[in-house]
């Protein structure tokens, strides 16, 4: 490793790792490199480092990152210890601490038996055999599963292979999509597939949801090995089967039959086998046209349900209306099969320029009863953030939203680095669930009788959807019509609107008042400053990490049960109140948060103008620390919290702690705090809770701005609504009709 990879591990600046050298004799010396770029050993370092009480500043997973990196491309090192990754999660963080105190030959025979004790059920898994060079990475390992789980160290194992295998553009399904994909699915579904299982996410929430015989496939060896270490990980009560290979071409499971279906297949895939597949007997709604790989994927998955098995898939917008695909989606139609369409929001799943969908089939039964309809559902009204969105024809506002996962052929977007669960963690994943299933139900229960929501949801006659174009987009459906509005509910509605948007604007021009600010004079002030890690090495605060989403403790518990709410990143943007639930919150590193705790998001997209800090308030306390959030907690007789909060969200100081471009994950202890007296503190303090509480109106003031404007603009539009009386100015400013 470099200086600089040391001075960021240690949190300190390159000078410092320069007086250590020179002041140090013990210093480790350079392993490599030359005079003027020398090269140091990654244990050696360390060691020298844990001796001094310096705690490293890095992350546990960007230590991973490191420690693999140092290695070199084609070391392999990372398929070996995917195995370590599943002996480490039954070991507790005691004796994963001790076993990384080892010393580095008892270190590796130790990962070496563990890891041979890997069950048949990962496909390719071959003996593994670790040497000396491998220490730092073992060693790495231990403690990225003990500080972050055995998820995240997962996910950086599989993120170095498919570097390394040039196969970019692979992404997670997000959990909040995984687990409204599985929840769409009958409450008895046992034995579920995945062809294009990726990273195992849908498999695991299906585990969630009570299946218990998993099968898997994916082309890709690692995404193979990646999904059974996770269901090893998270679901080790089941019965797992994954293979390796192509789904389309090499079928691993040609004889299985089972009761529900979970995919996230490639798109726009144009080597899928359309000539060598031809007479397939899988397409019994029609061949695939070449373009229309996903329509394979549909087909493939209904030939593998049993009479009335249910498939969720996630599929991009243009299959629901292109002309190349129309012959199929009608067949689809006309024989039951299609049972109901839900768009997502852009942003909510990758590629995040366009909005995708969901779509649910079910093999007909023989002799069953006749589908009459399909539901479609509109979820592109949900936004990101939190904000109030778009009225539905209503006037009803509505708040949520979605993401997108990667299995084969994902060549397009963000890197593989990237999780798709960062992504779409600022999404009302609960909002859009709930406003899916909800609908979903009540069509499942009773189809005939089912009750449309205008500008949400609508049962469409199988008849009104094979016209010429059999278009099958929920915007096309669902868009409320001028009769299902009432007028007067949509006055009453504008009238509060604007009642709540005048009150807005006035608390909006409270918060922007001048309050006398002042110039600091001719030039900008200088300050020494300390990082983070030092004032933790001093005493001055506590730094606390909320544990990334998926991971797991080492009983293997599946879900925390929670009685109160957990804080979420999106909650530190908006000013809101605790907002998550159980599903945000880690299983083991559980945080209770108190009034005057310093919350910083751990990740955020680049370019990203939310508030990346806040100090939580009276309304926080009690509440449990969610996902992807650190939580400092100062000593209030040495830092004062807003002063600490200001100064650590500011741009240029994200930037220097952070890594990433597409996603910016920040690493508190590299963060930089001006060294100043604590009435002096308390002063920025105040000044920077004024400008938090201003952003924060402004959000406010925006998000009622534009529900209101689009309330105004659908009523007119409807025409429910009439345009006010043009003012008669001929006779002076007061002769205004009314």
């Amino acid at each position: 490793m470099t200086a600089a990879e040391i001075s960021r591990i240690a949190g300190v600046t390159r000078a410092t790792v320069s007086n250590w050298r020179r002041r140090h004799d013990d210093f480790p010396a350079p392993s490599a490199g030359t005079e003027a770029s020398p090269l140091y050993n990654l244990s050696a370092v360390q060691a020298w480092l844990r001796a001094r009480g310096h705690t490293s500043a890095a992350s546990p997973t960007e230590q991973l990152r490191t420690a693999l990196r140092l290695l070199g491309p084609g070391s392999g090192v990372a398929a070996r210890l995917f195995p370590l990754v599943a002996a480490a999660s039954r070991r507790t963080p005691e004796e994963l601490a001790e076993l990384a105190a080892l010393p580095d030959d008892q270190l590796i025979a130790r990962a070496e038996k563990a890891a041979g004790e890997l069950p048949a059920t990962v496909p390719e898994a071959e003996p593994v055999h670790y040497g000396p060079d491998d220490a730092g990475a073992v060693r790495a390992l231990l403690d990225c599963v003990r500080e972050a789980g055995a998820q995240a160290a997962l996910d950086v194992l599989a993120e170095r292979e498919l570097d390394e295998g040039a196969a970019s553009g692979v992404y997670q399904t997000p959990e909040g999509l995984a687990r409204l994909m599985a929840r769409l699915l009958p409450a008895g579904a046992s034995r579920v597939l995945d062809p294009a299982c990726g990273s195992g996410t849908l498999l695991a929430a299906a585990a969630r949801q009570g299946a218990r015989e998993l099968f898997g496939q994916d082309s890709l060896p690692v995404q193979g090995q990646r999904t059974a270490v996770r269901l090893l990980i998270a679901a080790p009560e089941t019965e797992t089967a994954i293979r390796v290979g192509d789904s389309l071409r090499a079928d691993a499971f040609p004889d299985l039959t089972v009761d529900a279906v979970l995919c996230n297949p490639p798109f726009a895939d144009r080597d899928w086998g359309h000539d060598e597949l031809a007479y397939d007997p899988r397409w019994a709604y029609g061949l695939p046209p070449r373009f229309e790989s996903e329509l394979a994927w549909v087909q493939h998955a209904l030939a593998h349900l049993e009479p009335g098995g249910h498939a969720v898939m996630l599929l991009p917008p243009a299959l629901a209306f292109r002309s190349s695909g129309r012959r199929v989606r009608a067949e689809l139609i006309r024989g039951g099969a299609l049972r109901a369409v839900v768009s997502l929001p852009a942003r909510a799943a990758y590629p995040l320029h366009i909005g995708l969908q969901i779509w649910v089939f079910q093999r007909p039964e023989p002799g069953g009863t006749d589908r009459a309809t399909v539901l479609f559902v509109d979820g592109e009204g949900e936004q990101r953030d939190g904000a109030a969105g778009p009225p539905s024809a209503t006037g009803t506002a509505t708040s949520g939203a979605g993401t997108r996962s990667g299995s084969r052929s994902r060549r397009s977007g963000p890197s593989a680095s990237a999780p798709a669960s960062s992504a779409s963690a600022s999404f009302d994943w609960a909002g859009l669930t709930e406003r899916v299933l909800g609908q979903w139900a009540a069509f499942t229960a009773s189809p005939d009788t089912y009750t449309d929501e205008p500008g949400v949801a609508r049962a469409v006659p199988l008849v009104d959807l094979l016209d010429d174009v059999v278009d099958v987009a929920p915007a096309r459906h669902v868009r409320a019509t001028a009769a299902d509005i009432d007028p007067a509910a949509l006055v009453r509605r504008v009238h509060d609107l604007r009642e709540q948007l005048a009150e807005q604007v006035a608390a909006l021009a409270s918060a922007s008042a001048s309050g006398g600010w002042q110039p600091s004079g001719a030039s900008a002030r200088e300050w020494r400053t300390a990082t983070v890690s030092d004032l933790a090495r001093g005493g001055a605060l506590t730094v606390l990490r909320a544990a990334p989403p998926g991971t797991r403790g080492s009983k293997g518990s599946t879900a925390p049960s929670v009685d109160r709410p957990v804080l979420t990143a999106e909650d530190v943007s908006t000013g809101h109140p605790p907002s998550g639930g159980a599903v945000d919150l880690h299983a083991d590193a559980a945080q209770p948060v108190a009034a005057g705790d310093v919350l910083v998001r751990a990740v955020a997209g680049s370019g990203s103008q939310a508030a990346m800090t806040r100090v939580a308030d009276d309304r926080d306390a009690g509440a449990l620390l969610g996902q992807h959030i650190h939580l400092l907690r100062p000593d209030p007789a040495r830092l004062d919290p807003w002063f600490l909060a200001g100064f650590l969200g500011a741009d240029d100081n994200i930037a220097s702690a952070s890594t990433g471009s597409t996603l910016v994950h920040v690493t508190p202890g590299r963060l930089r705090v001006p060294l100043l007296p604590l009435e002096e503190q308390r002063r920025y303090g105040e000044a920077f809770r004024r400008v938090y509480e201003l952003r924060a109106a402004v959000r406010r003031t925006a998000d009622l701005a534009a529900d209101t404007a689009a309330t105004l603009t659908t009523g007119l539009t409807a025409g429910v609504l009439l345009p006010p009386d043009t003012p008669d100015t001929s006779d002076g400013p007061d002769s205004r009709s009314v």
